[in-house]
Parts: structure tokens; sequence; C-alpha cells
């Protein structure tokens, strides 16, 4: 069909998709060649719709010469699995309680149920990306996190051990830069080990952020279920120099599941990753939208 036969409507549909095309040009050069990490977690994974539009975005990175690295997180499907089995789930400064039982459960949900679906979505979509997961494939050596917890009264610190919880400690990125260069997009779920072989559930955002130190990576993007950080009047703030995150992580305002976020991206930032976004993963396309567009979306934090 010739485009002088089109409807004036279709037509500027038509134009509008080619401006958009010349638009993305100067992004993909940026970068291009560079690696990107995203922690792909919250309502995004768990809408069909979503989760095809995302499996989309990381395939048509790659296709354009960027390196996609997907970090996955799991929390509402480890509960669900926990309470269908009906093991109770306990929480300390949001961080969930891993015994024994609860650790084989979260190994089998996040590293086999979750990372094998968001690699078939990825297939599915053309694109060509292999499951790792941490502890299995060696790339994150952890060590187990310990709550301090201090009586308002007494001013005594208690030291609580919350099971099978760890933070990394270091990255083997052999695995992961291998996979990258035979062309792969790595979806990595978010275990780590210690020396012992003992296995750790990592909080996904803090494992995105190391593994985006370790591998380089020029821009670092968490996932969420929010439009991105919001001020005192609930209006989301575009943009934010490392300096004033550092300022703001603790107001009032900052609800608390957004400073560990927060900190993650400052972590990323003081060690060598350039930018990092808090972007809506709620928005179809949302990946694309914040790296191939003028505005971007979410909020943006920078050296």
């Amino acid at each position: 069909m010739k485009f002088d036969s089109l409807s004036e409507s279709d037509q500027a549909y038509f134009i509008h998709k080619a401006s958009t095309l010349v638009e993305a040009l100067p992004y993909i050069r940026k970068h291009s060649g560079k690696n990107i990490v995203i922690k792909y977690g919250g309502h995004a994974m768990g809408n069909e719709k979503l989760a095809k539009s995302f499996a989309q975005d990381v395939g048509l990175l790659k296709e354009v010469g960027i390196n996609p690295i997907v970090v996955h997180g799991g929390g509402p499907q480890i509960g669900e699995m926990l309470k269908k089995k009906n093991i109770k789930s306990n929480f300390v400064e949001g961080l969930r309680v891993t015994d024994v039982e609860t650790v084989k459960i979260v190994e089998e949900v996040l590293s086999k149920d979750i990372n094998s679906k968001i690699v078939n979505d990825i297939g599915l979509s053309g694109g060509k990306a292999i499951g790792l997961s941490g502890h299995l494939n060696n790339i994150i050596q952890a060590e187990k996190i310990k709550i301090a917890l201090k009586n308002s009264d007494s001013n005594i610190e208690k030291i609580l051990d919350i099971g099978f919880v760890g933070k990394p400690v270091s990255i083997n990125c052999d695995i992961i830069a291998e996979n990258v260069a035979k062309g792969y997009i790595p979806v990595i779920a978010p275990l780590g080990y210690d020396k012992e072989k003992n296995i750790y559930n990592i909080n996904a955002d803090t494992a995105a952020g190391a593994i985006a130190e370790a591998m380089k990576a020029t821009k670092l993007l968490l996932l969420t279920d929010v439009a991105g950080i919001l001020d005192e009047n609930n209006k989301i703030i575009s943009s934010l120099s490392i300096i004033d995150a550092k300022k703001i992580i603790n107001k009032e305002f900052i609800a608390g599941g957004m400073q560990p976020k927060i900190e993650t991206c400052i972590n990323a930032i003081d060690r060598g990753v350039k930018e990092t976004t808090i972007l809506d993963g709620r928005i179809p396309h949302s990946v694309i939208l914040e790296l191939f567009t003028e505005h971007g979306i979410g909020t943006q934090i920078y050296s």
C-alpha cells in the first residue's frame, strides 16, 4: 500500500512512529556496546502483558548492540509458594526470615520457576537469553546478614540472626561476560553462596547493584511499582544528583521501601556506575521509554 493512499490519521500515525525512531538514534549510539543492568520485579513480572513488553524491550536492546543483564526478584511468588505449603512468612526490617526449609523454596521459585519463565518470554519475543543463578554458577559470593536492633528504653543492642539471608561480598563476572560475548542476555537469580556452600537469599536490588558495579555497567535500572521517587508533595522527582539523593534518603516523605532502592543507586554510583534510574515497571515498554526518549521516565540519580 502506498503512503499517499492512506488516510490522514494513518499517515500521521506512521510519521509519528518514524519520528520516534529518529529520536531514539542518539540514545542507541550512546548505549551501544555498553552493559546495562536491569532489576526486574514487582507488578511487571506478574502481569503477562507487561512481561511480554519487558521481554521485547531487552530483546531490542541486544539487537541494537546494547548488552542488557537482567537480575530478577520474586518476593510475591515466593510468598505464594510458602502459603501453599503452609509456611508462615516473617519479615524483619523488610527482609524475609529464611530458615532451611524456606531457602529451599526460595531456590526453587527463583532459580527454576521465575528464571525459566523470563528466559522463555525473551525467547518467544525473538531474543536469546540464558538463565543463570548466583549460587549454582558461582556468580555471587555472599555472607550472612545480621540485624542489629536497639531497645529504645535500655539502649541495649540485640543481634538477630534471620537465617539464610545474605549480601554480596564478591561477584564473579567471568560467566556473565562470557555469555554476553556469545550474544546472550543473562537472566540472573539473586541467590548467593558462601565458602561452606550455604545458599543465601539476596535482595534483588542489592544483587543488581553489585553486578552493575562488577560488570562496569554504565547504567542501572530498578523496575518497581511506583512512578519513581516522590517528594513531600507526592510529585515525582525526575532527577537527583548523588549529593541530593544522600540528603533526602532519610527524610520522612521517603517511603520505607524506597530507601533501600535509593541506597542501592547511591552505592552503585559511588563505585563507578554512571547513571541509575528507579522507574515504574507497570508502564508498558518502560525500559525503552527510559533509555531511548528525551525525557525518560522515573527518577534518575547521577554522579
